[in-house]
């Protein structure tokens, strides 16, 4: 009888395992300590909030007036409306022939106001009805400043008793040179004004953050009596004087 061969070893599966793992660890040990290690995290650090100064700037520029605007009007009374508003329109027509025969354009000359009154009468306290008074308001631009006492004077003439003058206005033609100039000298203003306070403060002037012009509205331009012009010759020459514009500022810098 042949003899039985002996039956072949088992490797443990156990052992497998072990063996597995341990080369695992053996490999991972091998690895750089920056490949175990996880990366520190860093806390975002908030930056202080810069310092600043606030400061508001005016500027003002001047500039020789080159228009005018003449507020002329008519006024007729008369016992019943059809005559009062008959009376001021051949007045009217009568003002406006004589300011277009001084060459003053139609796109001058713009009607502001019109109106029609009962015009009342105290008679031992009671009001008594006596009339109406009609009248029309009219606005003259003028863009020869030499010819303005002669416009009056001629829209007066040709009026008559019904002819008003309400006042004469002079101004610039064009404003946005001289409001132009004007932020420009309010912004070096404040500009100067914030290097002052930075001085003071022993720091040096930053960026500018922000900039704010304030609407504070346009001064009105130079205005004269409302006869002042009209029992004027034509030789005489009228003084418009100057015109004024004004800007205001609130500007905010940085402190370095």
């Amino acid at each position: 009888m042949s003899p039985i061969p002996p039956a072949p070893r088992r490797t443990s599966s156990r052992l497998l395992v072990a063996a597995t793992l341990v080369g695992g660890l053996l490999a991972a040990g091998a690895a750089p300590a920056s490949a175990l290690t996880p990366a520190p995290v860093t806390a975002g650090v908030a930056r202080p909030a810069p310092a600043t100064v606030t400061v508001t700037g005016s500027g003002e520029a001047t500039a020789t007036p080159d228009t005018a605007f003449v507020n002329l009007g008519v006024e007729a009374t008369a016992p019943t409306t059809e005559e009062a508003l008959a009376a001021q329109s051949a007045a009217a027509r009568a003002l406006l022939a004589a300011v277009r025969a001084q060459g003053v354009a139609d796109r001058d000359v713009r009607t502001e106001s019109l109106s029609l009154n009962p015009v009342h009468r105290d008679d031992n306290g009671n009001q008594r009805l006596t009339g109406y008074q009609a009248g029309q308001g009219f606005s003259v631009r003028v863009r020869d400043l030499s010819r303005t006492g002669a416009v009056i004077r001629a829209a007066m003439d040709a009026a008559g008793d019904a002819g008003r003058v309400h006042g004469v206005t002079f101004d610039v033609a064009d404003p946005a040179p001289l409001r132009a100039a004007a932020r420009r000298a309010a912004h070096d203003d404040a500009r100067e004004k914030a290097a002052q306070y930075a001085r003071l403060s022993g720091r040096p002037l930053g960026r500018l953050v922000s900039l704010t012009e304030s609407d504070s509205g346009r001064p009105r331009p130079v205005e004269v009596p409302a006869g002042a012009l009209a029992d004027a010759p034509p030789s005489v020459p009228v003084a418009p004087g100057q015109v004024k514009e004004q800007v205001v500022v609130t500007a905010v810098y940085e402190l370095d």
